[in-house]
């Protein structure tokens, strides 16, 4: 099951009787840039309450055809047409999987990338869920790299383990109080 749907039973099972309704408008290996062009049809329109933009990953990836400043600009754009509408704003950084960090080249850019979202979404004040530090973490105390990514292809998509419980602290994040969160 996919990280949106994951997230949408999550919150719903904890707010029964509430309509929880999540809609994903990702399409796979799009980066900023591009989903910066579907933002007036797919995001804007819906008029939705919250957003949860992920970004970086593909970028890293694909370094050779994707320039960081075009996803660092198209972030700043975007995050700047959400600030005009009352929605909140989730922007969910790289991925912690071996496509990402098994090759040298990659890990000094996702470093890059990083700081780079970092930078952003502080300048904007929007929240950043830090998805490549709870994974590192993960890796640090002992989960295998290789049980954080599907195993196929290129390694570079979440496995249903981890995206399971990147589900659940999302969840447990977003509906946390500011006290609550301050304690973790």
């Amino acid at each position: 099951m996919a990280f949106p749907a994951r997230l949408e039973q999550k919150l719903s099972k904890a707010n029964f009787g509430r309509l929880i309704d999540v809609i994903n408008r990702g399409i796979s290996g799009q980066e900023a840039p591009e989903e910066l062009s579907r933002f007036e049809p797919d995001v804007i329109a819906e008029q939705p309450s919250l957003v949860i933009w992920q970004i970086g990953a593909n970028a890293v990836y694909r370094y050779e055809t994707t320039s960081f400043d075009e996803v660092e600009t198209a972030l700043r754009v975007g995050l700047g047409w959400l600030a005009r509408l009352e929605v909140d704003v989730i922007v969910m950084d790289l991925q912690y999987t071996f496509a990402i960090v098994g090759r040298p080249d990659r890990l000094e850019r996702a470093g890059d990338m990083q700081r780079r979202i970092e930078q952003v979404t502080s300048e904007a004040g929007v929240n950043l869920f830090g998805r490549w530090g709870l994974m590192k973490g993960w890796c640090d105390a002992g989960v295998l790299l290789s049980d954080l990514d599907d195993g196929h292809g290129d390694r570079l998509h979440m496995s249903e383990a981890a995206t399971a419980k990147l589900s659940e602290v999302l969840a447990g994040a977003m509906m946390a109080s500011p006290a609550q969160l301050a304690d973790r």
